[in-house]
């Protein structure tokens, strides 16, 4: 009898990994109430850059309604989780092309909270920090809705504060400072636009004269503040006595004195 040749299926491919479209987006991973909308419409006022309003990428789901779906998808090498970045990836490309520029970057807080799929799905992602005294954050939540429960608010920003300090141990990036960024804004987003690659233009602290689209809420800082156009001062660092107790060592950590 002659040979025979027995063809065995061939092994399943891992997911595909860093071919994206925008191969190296900017993510700035902060805390809410930490100044990141100042920042972003900075950033957005260069004409390389675009940084639009929060785009909750986390939010954004695929569902594999059947169970061949699944299996199809999984014949691609593609899980689930793959599945969801090449849909970020897709909405960061569109909004970049549309634009006509040439960098992204998102500012939405909750990228904190996943910095670790941020970093798998984009491994040239460029990272910068954006930090705040933490008592700060919860002064400004407070100050929005004075009908917030403090130690909720309190907890809230931990979560938050607790992330973005994770991140800055395990990623490389750019770290800055919003007091710091309200009281010399030159010097920071000269150091940013350093870091992003472009060149600085001292429009971008003329963010006043530049469409950013609407301040709403839920996508952004909405406040009268930030629709003034104008960069204003942080408020002074709280005193020892005004810092949650919980707060205490993050905010000694990141360098502030209480």
């Amino acid at each position: 009898m002659g040979a025979t040749t027995t063809r065995r299926p061939a092994p399943a491919r891992p997911a595909p990994r860093g071919a994206r479209l925008v191969p190296d987006p900017v993510f700035v991973i902060s805390s809410v109430r930490s100044g990141s909308t100042l920042l972003r419409v900075l950033l957005n006022s260069h004409p390389s850059v675009r940084a639009p309003h929060e785009m909750h990428l986390r939010t954004l789901e695929v569902r594999l309604q059947k169970a061949y779906s699944e299996k199809a998808m999984d014949k691609l090498g593609l899980d689930q989780e793959e599945l969801e970045h090449l849909l970020w990836d897709r909405v960061l490309h569109r909004e970049l092309v549309h634009s006509g520029k040439d960098v992204i970057v998102d500012k939405t807080p909750g990228n904190a909270l996943i910095w670790r799929r941020l970093h798998e799905a984009w491994p040239d992602a460029r990272f910068v920090f954006l930090l705040r005294h933490p008592a700060s954050m919860v002064s400004s939540l407070i100050n929005g809705r004075p009908d917030r429960d403090l130690d909720a608010t309190v907890s809230e920003v931990k979560t938050y504060v607790d992330a973005v300090h994770e991140a800055r141990a395990a990623l490389p990036g750019l770290t800055v400072r919003y007091e710091e960024l309200t009281e010399d804004p030159a010097a920071v987003t000269k150091e940013i636009c350093e870091f992003i690659g472009v060149e600085w233009t001292p429009d971008m602290l003329n963010y006043g004269k530049q469409d950013h689209g609407p301040f709403q809420a839920f996508i952004g800082d909405w406040s009268d503040n930030i629709k003034s156009g104008r960069i204003q001062r942080a408020r002074a660092l709280p005193s020892a006595e005004e810092v949650p107790a919980r707060l205490r060592e993050i905010s000694r950590a990141w360098g502030y004195p209480c």
